[in-house]
């Protein structure tokens, strides 16, 4: 079964811009290329996961978030790099209009874009990584049983102290962090097999 590195949007592929729904507004973090390439080449699928509760506060629109995310995957394919797929949850418990006003299982800390991935592209999770420049994003992480969880302090601010993330690194583009995790997932797997 394949392994995922499954990872955040939004101060992590991305500056981080409150709500950001325009190509316009969208700034890639220095090294991010160069880190999905990286994964893949190390057997990782790639696999973005989230939060967009924008459209279920009513501040864009579905077809505004397609729009954006279509661009930002070609701009991965126009470097050779594939994005397996990409998974967002659109509602709040308190905050979301109408139909997105639930407690759902897919809003990060719940791992259910996670698991959905898992299902739908044969994710071993346990030899997955899960890259978040937030608590939540960690928790779902764990939550979903993936092998590691990786906070980035390329997006919110990081208390390293208090995390539970099993890395800590300054964002994904720092390929040197990102190859000793990858190593060390890897002496970890034939560890286990031994």
């Amino acid at each position: 079964m394949p392994k995922a590195a499954f990872i955040d949007r939004d101060g992590v592929i991305n500056r981080e811009v409150e709500y950001l729904h325009r190509i316009e507004d969208f700034e890639f973090i220095e090294g991010v290329f160069d880190a999905c390439r990286l994964l893949a080449d190390n057997g990782y699928r790639l696999v973005v996961v989230t939060n967009q509760s924008g459209i279920g506060r009513g501040y864009y629109d579905e077809a505004q978030y397609q729009a954006l995310t279509r661009w930002m995957v070609a701009r991965f394919a126009d470097r050779g790099i594939v994005i397996d797929g990409v998974y967002h949850c659109p509602h709040h418990p308190r905050h979301g209009i109408g139909e997105y006003r639930l407690a759902c299982d897919c809003r990060k800390p719940k791992p259910g874009m996670l698991l959905q991935a898992a299902r739908e592209h044969d994710i071993d999770l346990s030899r997955s990584l899960m890259f978040g420049d937030k608590e939540a994003d960690v928790e779902a992480g764990r939550a979903a049983g993936v092998g590691a969880t990786v906070l980035v302090r390329s997006g919110h601010p990081v208390d390293e102290h208090s995390t539970r993330a099993d890395h800590v690194i300054d964002s994904l583009g720092d390929c040197q962090a990102l190859r000793k995790i990858i190593l060390e997932q890897e002496a970890e797997k034939w560890l286990n097999r031994v």
